[in-house]
Formats: structure tokens, C-alpha cells, sequence
């Protein structure tokens, strides 16, 4: 039992030493039989010599759809029936394989799948093409492009968010700028030429005019203009869209709009394409307007975010010109005389002292008229004290017409008036006194249906530093130069210490 036992463990290991060797093919086939692609291979006349068996599972195939020495016309014939290639494609792929050059297609399978197929030209002719399902991948692709695209877009909506946000910001701190510099505003002259300078800024390539309602409120008056723009002297309000619809008007060639009168009557802004009206509203009134135009060829959305930039800057504006209107106001209140609208006492006295103290610095003179109207007690008598009233508002009308080149006109009280004449001499101011003199002696003065009596004026001219150090003894120097006149008889002019 033994021996036999021993003698099939020796028969064993025989036939262990004599089991199977895969030939070389046998080894290549099982190689490619376990790889994830399917593998075809073409002989040189377009034969199937060599397949693996994951191409029916890759090409969706039947044991019938492909077999080795199944020619390339045959094969591709039996796809174009499955529906997975056209006609067309198949001349394509057998004229790409006449050029024994490298190629590839994507296989839109029935399924749904994406088989992508590389065919390679072998070293002695034919061709290996391998078919790779890359359905998952192509989906992933996709996903990853959607996902791209829309974080592109994100960034994009955010970098506009931030490009928003940042113009947003230097608006506002263009327009706090401009807050700041209205404000320091003393005239209205200062102002019109911030607007102008902010408006180059704040609206850059454009060009427009600002127009303030004269006092009569007929007209608007040209202000202020920049980046080219020239105002016109005078407007009317009903030839502006805006101010007739009491609202910001913007014209937009593209659109239905129509132009503005002061528009067309505008040699430079006749054929403007875009272009806007912002009225200047304060307090509830109207007290001007802000003309805008955009150049040829400007984009739509510039223009109309330019408009609502406008809109905010003219309620800075208005708010503004309201201020400084109401400060000249209480100012005029304060240091005119309200009928003849000339300075008052205080005023001239301050004004007075200011020169005084340019002329000791600089070592200058300056001169003081002062003047009454001759009898104007048995004037007021006479005629009443509106004719007297009417007397003294007409001597302050030629004071206006006369003293516009800095001269201080004053009327210091009742019948008296003062002048303060800058950086004159004694001769220059007795000069101006006479001319003074000789004017309201020629001003004929009409009180109703008849003409008053004529009116003089005597003068008194003191000079400094010749008649007093001080304002008060100037001032004191001037009236004895008055009573010096009156003495005289009356309409006449006298200088301190000189006679006639």
C-alpha cells in the first residue's frame, strides 16, 4: 500500500511537469481580454484579424456584429444600421483610413454612452483602434464646464457688485467734496465756479451750463459752463421740458423724446443725441437749471447712469444756491438800507475801519464824502413824506449808478449819506464829489401826475491821513466840511480847511 501510494505521488509530479505552457498569442489575447477598452485590429485590406472580448460590452455588440475576418466595410455597415454612426461618418472613416494616418471619433451609442474610438496605423501596415467608454467623463467635463461657467459668472457678478460699489463710492465722496465746498461758499459767484470745476469730475466728457432765475423770474441767466460748454445769456422757462413739467428731463435721440427750445436755439448743442434737464428745487421753488449733453456715439447705459448722477448732484446744488441765496438775503437784511438799498451805518462803520487799516499798513489814503439834501425838512414839509421818501430812494439810485468799482455808498441815517472812496487823494475825491453833486442836481424826480422840485446836495470831503488818524475823526473832519458847504449856501462841495 505504500509503494502504491508512493508511486502516485511520483505519477503526480509527473504530470505537474508536464502541465500546459499559453502560447505567446494565447498570453496577448488574455492580456487584452481583461482591459477596459475594446480593441479591434485591421489587417492592411480593411480584415478583422484580432478583437477582445470587452468590445461587445464597450460597442454594444453581438457575437454576430463582429468576427475575426469580418471586413471594415461589413463592420461599419452593420454600426450605420445600429444608428450609432451615419452614412456620411462611415465614407469619412473608411477615406481616413486609406490616409494610414492617426484619427479619432466620438460613438454616440443608442444607450446613451460615448465610446470615443482612436485608430493608430501599425508598424507593417493595418490598423489597431481602441473604443474607450467615456460617457462619465464627458459628463464630468460637462458638469465641470457648468460649474466653470457659472463661477465665472459669479465672479463676474461680484467684480461688477465691486465695480458698482466702488463708483458708488467715489460718487458719494465726490459728491460729500462737493457738500464741503458749497458750504464754504460766501457769494454766489464762488459757488458757480465749484459747480463748474466738480461737474468736470463728476460727469467727465461732458458739457453743460447752469442757469440761475433772474430776480424777475422771466428769464434764467446763464451761470456758470464746463468741458466746453457755452451758456446762453438768458432762457426762458417755457422753453425747457423740464422746467415746464416741473421734473428732470432727459432727450434720447433713440427714443420718443423731444428736444428742449434752448437746445435747438444752441449753435453747439443743436444736433446733441442725449442730453438732460435737472431743475434746481429748493426749499419747494425753482431757482435754476442744469443743462447737460453727452458727446456723439455715447452708450445708453453711461448716459442714463450719468442722469440719475445728475439728479443727485442737483439736489446738492440747489440746497446749496438756496443757502447762499438766504445768507446774501439776511446779509442785505443786515447791511442795506431798505429803501434805497445802499449800505447802512454799521456796515460803512465796519467797512471804514477795514480801509483804515489797509491804508496804515500799506501807507495809502483814502477820502469820505458826506452829504445831506439841501432843506429837506421843509421838503418833507411841503410835498409829504412819500415824496420824501421818493427823494431819497432816487439820490440812492444814482449813488448806485455812480459808486460800482468798490466805493462803499451809504446812507448813514434820515437825509445823511456817506461815501467811502478807496486809495484816492484829495483832488481825485473832490472830483468824484462834484460829479456826485452835479448828478442829483440833474435827476429829475416825479411823484405822481407831477414833477418835484429839484434836489440838491451839499458835500464835505475829508482825507486821510490829512484830516484824522482815527475813523471817527475822519468822519467828524468830513461833516465839518458839510457845514462848511451849507454855509457856503448850499449845493456845493468843500474839503477840510479849504474854502471856495
Amino acid at each position: 500500500m505504500g509503494e502504491i501510494n508512493k508511486q502516485l505521488k511520483v505519477g503526480q509530479a509527473v504530470d505537474r511537469s508536464l502541465a500546459y505552457e499559453p502560447t505567446e498569442q494565447e498570453q496577448m489575447l488574455d492580456v487584452i481580454n481583461q482591459m477596459e477598452q475594446g480593441i479591434l485590429v485591421w489587417s492592411p485590406d480593411g480584415v478583422c484579424v484580432l478583437h477582445n472580448e470587452r468590445i461587445f460590452e464597450v460597442l454594444e455588440l453581438g457575437p454576430r456584429d463582429l468576427q475575426v475576418g469580418m471586413t471594415r466595410e461589413t463592420f461599419l455597415s452593420i454600426t450605420v444600421a445600429q444608428g450609432v454612426i451615419t452614412a456620411e461618418r462611415k465614407a469619412e472613416v473608411l477615406e481616413l483610413f486609406e490616409t494610414g494616418q492617426p484619427f479619432h471619433f466620438d460613438r454616440d451609442m443608442p444607450s446613451g454612452k460615448v465610446i470615443s474610438s482612436f485608430a493608430r496605423p501599425l508598424r507593417h501596415d493595418g490598423y489597431v483602434v481602441t473604443f474607450t467608454d467615456v460617457t462619465q467623463f464627458r459628463r464630468d467635463a460637462a458638469d465641470l464646464a457648468v460649474a466653470k461657467q457659472q463661477a465665472e459668472i459669479a465672479e463676474s457678478k461680484a467684480k461688477s457688485m465691486l465695480a458698482k460699489e466702488q463708483a458708488w463710492r467715489a460718487e458719494a465722496k465726490l459728491l460729500a467734496d462737493l457738500d464741503e465746498w458749497l458750504q464754504s461758499c460766501k457769494t454766489l459767484s464762488e459757488l458757480f465756479d465749484v459747480v463748474a470745476k466738480f461737474m468736470t469730475s463728476m460727469l467727465p466728457e461732458t458739457q453743460g451750463e447752469l442757469y440761475i432765475y433772474s430776480n424777475s423770474r422771466d428769464v434764467l441767466d446763464g451761470a456758470c459752463a464746463w468741458g466746453g460748454g457755452q451758456a446762453h445769456d438768458h432762457i426762458a422757462p417755457d422753453s425747457c421740458w423740464a422746467l415746464r413739467r416741473g421734473r428732470g428731463y432727459r432727450f434720447d435721440a433713440r427714443g420718443i423724446s423731444f428736444r428742449c427750445g434752448h437746445v435747438n436755439d444752441h449753435p453747439t448743442t443743436a444736433d446733441v443725441e442725449d442730453a438732460m434737464c435737472i431743475p434746481i428745487v429748493a426749499h419747494g421753488d425753482t431757482v435754476g437749471l442744469l443743462h447737460v449733453t453727452y458727446p456723439p456715439g455715447t452708450d445708453a447705459q453711461v448716459a442714463k447712469d450719468g442722469y440719475d448722477f445728475a439728479l443727485q448732484c442737483g439736489e446738492h446744488i440747489s440746497l446749496a444756491i438756496a443757502n447762499v441765496k438766504l445768507r446774501d438775503e439776511l446779509h442785505d437784511q443786515s447791511t442795506r438800507d431798505p429803501l434805497t438799498r445802499l449800505y447802512n451805518r454799521r456796515y460803512f462803520l465796519e467797512a471804514m475801519r477795514a480801509e483804515h487799516a489797509t491804508a496804515a499798513r500799506k501807507d495809502q489814503r483814502f477820502a469820505v464824502l458826506s452829504f445831506d439834501a439841501d432843506k429837506f425838512k421843509a421838503f418833507n414839509d411841503n410835498h409829504g413824506h412819500d415824496a420824501g421818501d421818493m427823494v431819497l430812494r432816487a439820490i440812492g439810485d444814482r449813488m448806485h449808478e455812480l459808486f460800482q468799482h468798490g466805493e462803499t455808498p451809504c446812507r448813514f441815517g434820515g437825509e445823511e449819506f456817506s461815501v467811502l472812496l478807496p486809495c484816492v487823494d484829495a483832488d481825485i475825491a473832490m472830483g468824484v464829489a462834484e460829479v456826485l453833486r452835479a448828478g442829483i442836481e440833474d435827476t429829475r424826480i416825479r411823484y405822481g401826475a407831477e414833477e418835484l422840485p429839484r434836489v440838491t446836495i451839499s458835500i464835505g470831503v475829508a482825507v486821510y491821513p490829512d484830516h484824522g488818524n482815527l475813523p471817527q475823526d475822519l468822519l467828524n473832519a468830513a461833516d465839518r466840511a458839510l457845514y462848511d458847504a451849507k454855509a457856503a449856501g448850499r449845493n456845493c462841495v468843500r474839503l477840510v480847511g479849504r474854502g471856495a
